[in-house]
């Protein structure tokens, strides 16, 4: 099969976001475009931020998209083409949705016959709309918010469990591992970055606690790209009471977020990841150090227990001398997705490409309960989050029983 192959030969994955103006028809000069797609390489393009506060993460999702074109070209290019050639063209949004915007358009320009990114929901919205207006397909490998899935847009799909199943699955997670280790939990305070992102989270996470029973507040928030400490806000968790601390965001930020739990003590049982950027990656262990035990995440997670994946990562750990994180696997999936729908319409046209990406099957690197398939809204109907614990420094899937490698350990507390 296609996709084995593709695994096989390495891949990693791809980032593009796209954004600008709204709807309408395709912009003048599509034509021209359509036309450089039938000639040369078929252009991926991967848009993601490889500089700024999230830098390390677009650029592991770039080397991850680079890999996965290198996979392609090894296994024999795109054969219903003639074994035309794949050709990664990369754009960095800076992380800034409107620098994302006008490199999403570049790339669209430059004759790329499908977009992945982006890493940032706020990035992933504007080139969302860029994705519509130019009739392009846009495979998100990495963005959390809903909003873009409720737009009937035709063009937008996404690999990773959006911010709602995320956050439904942590809080289901929590109420059953807590009560399984006696402790059953009674009041959570949220801390989250106050982007779509995070308040997404924030906002879901709350509606399903609330089903299951779970109090949740105070709900705070703050500036991912400006906080440099988060001492005061885990003194207000402290006051509050909570016995379980939920937070949502980036790397940076949520580092911040457990040396500030580490120093202030206050009473908990858990620290909870929600879509959290930090909490799963073995970076955060190194980082951390002891601070990282036994903290919890909820999010999407490479398959630890897939052989093709751990080929994969040691591939990139060999060629870049860093583990490979989850965010350049999903962008593998993406690529691999844009890829075989090429191979599958025989085609570079876009619309023939969008309608082989709505009809995938694809087998995923990262966890999910089967292939990768769309729903109508561009959701991945299989996507599955997964329950991830800091365990004598190694980061370990625990929950659901079929995806665990080991228990959870709900035993440690945060006290003064």
């Amino acid at each position: 099969m296609w996709a084995r192959k593709l695994a096989a030969g390495l891949g990693a994955c791809a980032v593009l976001a796209a954004a600008a103006g709204c709807g309408g028809s395709a912009p003048s000069g599509a034509a021209g475009v359509a036309a450089g797609r039938d000639r040369g390489p078929v252009k991926i393009g991967a848009l993601h931020p490889v500089s700024g506060a999230n830098a390390v993460d677009g650029q592991q999702m770039r080397r991850g998209a680079q890999l996965a074109v290198e996979a392609v070209n090894a296994a024999g290019g795109i054969r219903s083409l003639g074994g035309r050639k794949v050709e990664l063209t990369t754009g960095d949004t800076q992380g800034k949705a409107e620098v994302g915007q006008s490199e999403a358009q570049r790339l669209i320009s430059e004759g790329a016959v499908g977009l992945v990114g982006t890493y940032q929901s706020a990035v992933s919205t504007n080139a969302a709309v860029v994705a519509e207006r130019n009739r392009v397909p846009f495979v998100m490998d990495v963005t959390a918010s809903d909003a873009i899935f409720a737009n009937g847009y035709r063009y937008s799909f996404r690999v990773q469990p959006g911010s709602a199943a995320i956050a439904g699955a942590a809080a289901r997670y929590l109420k059953e591992v807590s009560e399984r280790a006696g402790k059953p939990v009674r009041k959570v305070a949220f801390l989250h970055e106050q982007t779509d992102f995070g308040s997404g989270a924030a906002e879901a996470f709350t509606a399903a606690a609330k089903k299951l029973g779970i109090q949740v507040g105070p709900n705070i928030s703050y500036d991912a790209l400006t906080v440099s400490d988060l001492t005061a806000q885990v003194t207000q968790v402290k006051a509050s009471g909570a016995d379980v601390l939920a937070v949502a965001g980036y790397y940076r930020d949520s580092l911040l977020a457990a040396k500030a739990v580490a120093a202030v003590k206050p009473d908990l049982n858990a620290v909870w990841g929600v879509s959290n950027g930090a909490y799963d990656q073995p970076k955060f262990v190194s980082d951390a150090g002891p601070v990282a035990e036994r903290i919890f995440s909820t999010n999407y997670h490479f398959d630890a227990k897939n052989p093709q994946t751990a080929k994969l990562r040691e591939e990139y750990q060999r060629r870049f001398g860093a583990p490979m994180r989850t965010g350049a696997v999903l962008a593998y999936d993406a690529v691999q997705v844009i890829a075989q729908a090429v191979e599958r319409a025989g085609s570079t046209d876009a619309e023939k490409v969008r309608d082989a990406i709505a009809s995938s099957s694809v087998a995923p690197l990262t966890v999910g309960t089967g292939p990768i398939s769309f729903a109508p809204n561009g959701d991945n109907e299989a996507a599955l989050p997964v329950l991830m614990q800091v365990q004598d420094g190694e980061v370990k899937q625990v929950y659901p029983a079929e995806k665990a490698e080991s228990q959870p350990n709900y035993s440690v507390t945060w006290r003064s």
